[in-house]
Parts: structure tokens; C-alpha cells; sequence
């Protein structure tokens, strides 16, 4: 059996092994010859995969055309100004930086797909077929692993404010961050070992290619990114923010509640865009262990994989806005940004709320100034 034609993307890159997966195209291609026949050893029958939906010829390239605008668009904002207004000065500074830079990482990998689905090649050569895939991976695992700390750095701030004054620190903020770039990096590496560019009927396509011949590395890197990309980071932000939560309740400031909203919207957005896509890896995983081994669950499969990762690759774009755009401080300096490199005033016709009087007033109530600051670690 040839190679099979896959979407780069296309469940995180996983390869079908030869022996018993089922075909699987881009949702892009519209040629039913790009389809395999496999042999079910289990039911004995031929999987004749269908076509995915034409629709997705056409939608999922706009799509990641789209989120690729506006996560280039808003991560940008956030790097601009934090290293240009803002200045780089806290732990949290630090981690939102890393974080922007991480999910640029991310959607830089989206031309290549909108091309890579459209075209139904690859036309980049074998080195930039490592570089994408390995920068995809790199900026998924960034991705969820800054998010997880920043969680850890809230609930230490609110819940262990004595021990946070300790290592809160910028230097440490970077030391974090590096580790968390090299486990990132060890975790993509498979990507940058085994996914080359082939020729397949004349056709070049960028598919991982592993030694082994019974799933083993591709069940493993299955595995890798269900423990280290959903479940570790979801253990740690319901922990988090369970105590985060407990602690705003005793809290009593007028922007209480909507700490507490935010805190939700953080939890259930990581579990709304990040949960299908972990739970389609885990069932292919058993599809590779022959566990899921008909033709019609197969075919399901292979569309939950497409739907599911488009969803996930919505999360990028939605980061700034969770992370830094709802933030007044944030909110502050980039109206002073566009107040001092534009004239379109009325983005920041809110700016009022953030004058130096208001802030001097607020902070001259050691109490009130206290609960706010408490708040203000969230917001």
C-alpha cells in the first residue's frame, strides 16, 4: 500500500500504519482516486472510505485563512505591547509574552495548511516539511504549557500570596519559560525526526514515516500528546482555580464577580476547543491497537479529526482576548499605544476609567487597595 495522503495537520500528523489503517485524504481533495481500499483483517470485508463532506473543500480553508489573520493580528498586539509599553517587569509579564509567542508559532504553520490543503501537495521541500510540522508541534505544546503556569502563577498569587512574594520574580519567570521551551522542543521531536517529504504518484506530499511497523510510535505519540496537552494542564486548572475560586469568595470588591466569571471562561474554553480533538487522538489510538476496527466507525473517524481540529485551532486566536485584552491593565497601555501611533481615538473611548488620578485615589485605601490588587492577579 502507498503512503497515505494526509493533511499535514491532520490529527496532529499522525501517520495510519500500512498494515491495517484506513485510507485517509485532505478534506480539500476532491478526487475519489486519492482514497485507499484497506483490508479489514478483523471483519474480513474492503473499507470503500467515502469523500468527506465537499463542503470542507472550501471551509476549512477559509477558515484557517481567517485564523491566521486574526491570531497573527491579536498575538502581535500583545508583543508589541508588552515589549514596547508595557515593558517586560513581572512573572506574569513574562509567561503572557511567552504565551503570545507560542501561538504565533502556532498559526504560522496555517498558510502552509490553507496551501497544503488546496493544492493537495506539498511544494516546499523536505526541510521546510520539518520545520512546519516541528513548529506546529512545538507551538501547540508551548501553548498549553504557558497556559498551565500562568494558572499555577494565579493561584499562587491569590492562595499562597506569602510564598509568592519569593519566586514571583522575573528571573525565575524566565528560567520557567526556557524549561518549558525545551520540554516543548523534546516533546516535537518525533515530528522533526519522522515527518519527510515523499513522492506519491507524482505527487509530493509531507508525511510522518515511522521505523517500526506495529503503531508503536504512533500510538506512543498519541498518548504524548492526550498526557502532556489535556490531561496533565487540565489537572492543574481545576486545582488552580477550585482554590483561586474559594479564595475571591471571601474577597469583597465591586470586580469580584467578574474574576470569578473569568476564571470560568479560561476553564471552560481550554476543555470547549481542546477536549474533541484529544478525545478523536485517544480513539485513534485504538483504531492503531485494532480496539476500533470497522469500516463505518472509520470513516466517522477520519471526519471527527478534521472538525476537531479545526475547533482547536481556534483556542490561538481566542488567548489574547482571555488573557490580555480583558485585563485593565493591559486595556491601559494599548489605548496608549493607538493614542500615540494612531488617530482613530475612539478604540480607546474607555480610556478615561485608567487616569492617573483614579489610580492614585484607589491606592490610597490600604484595604481596598489590597482586595483590587487581589483581583487584579486575576484580571
Amino acid at each position: 500500500m502507498r503512503p497515505q495522503q494526509r493533511n499535514l495537520m491532520y490529527l496532529l500528523g499522525r501517520e495510519v500504519s500500512e498494515d491495517m489503517s484506513v485510507g485517509y485524504t485532505s478534506p480539500t481533495s476532491n478526487s475519489s482516486a486519492a482514497y485507499e481500499y484497506p483490508f479489514y483483517p478483523g471483519l474480513d470485508i474492503s473499507c470503500d472510505l467515502e469523500n468527506i463532506p465537499a463542503f470542507a473543500s472550501t471551509f476549512l480553508p477559509v477558515l484557517y485563512s481567517l485564523l491566521f489573520v486574526t491570531g497573527l493580528v491579536g498575538n502581535a498586539l500583545v508583543i508589541w505591547v508588552l515589549t514596547v509599553f508595557k515593558k517586560v517587569r513581572a512573572m506574569t509579564d513574562v509567561y503572557l509574552l511567552n504565551l503570545a509567542i507560542s501561538d504565533l508559532l502556532f498559526v504560522f504553520s496555517l498558510p502552509f495548511l490553507v496551501q497544503y490543503s488546496i493544492m493537495s501537495q506539498w511544494t516546499f521541500g523536505n526541510v521546510m516539511c520539518k520545520i512546519i510540522s516541528s513548529a506546529y508541534f512545538i507551538g501547540f505544546y508551548s501553548s498549553t504549557f504557558f497556559i498551565t503556569i500562568m494558572s499555577v502563577d494565579r493561584y499562587l498569587a491569590i492562595v499562597r500570596s506569602v510564598y509568592a512574594l519569593q519566586i514571583r520574580t522575573t528571573a525565575h519567570g524566565v528560567i520557567s519559560s526556557l524549561a518549558l521551551w525545551g520540554v516543548a522542543i523534546l516533546a516535537s521531536a518525533p515530528e522533526l525526526i519522522f515527518f519527510q517529504e515523499t513522492n506519491d504518484n507524482n505527487q509530493s506530499k509531507c508525511t510522518p514515516h515511522y521505523p517500526d511497523s506495529n503503531n508503536g510510535w504512533k500510538t506512543f505519540s498519541n498518548f504524548e500528546v492526550n498526557i502532556l496537552g489535556w490531561l496533565m494542564p487540565v489537572g492543574v486548572l481545576i486545582f488552580c482555580y477550585h482554590s483561586i475560586l474559594k479564595s475571591l469568595q471571601k474577597c469583597h470588591t465591586q470586580n469580584k464577580y467578574k474574576a470569578m466569571k473569568l476564571v470560568f471562561i479560561v476553564v471552560i474554553v481550554f476543555f470547549f476547543f481542546w477536549t474533541p480533538v484529544n478525545i478523536v487522538i485517544f480513539l485513534d489510538s485504538l483504531r492503531n491497537l485494532y480496539v476500533i476496527d470497522d469500516c463505518q466507525t472509520s470513516r466517522r473517524l477520519d471526519l471527527a479529526m478534521e472538525l476537531a481540529e479545526a475547533l482547536s485551532f481556534i483556542h490561538c486566536c481566542l488567548n489574547p482576548v482571555i488573557y490580555a485584552f480583558v485585563g485593565e491593565k493591559f486595556k491601559k497601555h494599548l489605548c496608549e499605544a493607538f493614542r500615540k501611533y494612531t488617530r482613530f481615538l475612539l478604540i480607546c473611548k474607555d480610556c478615561g476609567a485608567f487616569n492617573g488620578h483614579s489610580l492614585d485615589k484607589h491606592s490610597s485605601l490600604h484595604t481596598a487597595s489590597s482586595q483590587s490588587s487581589f483581583v487584579g492577579t486575576v484580571l
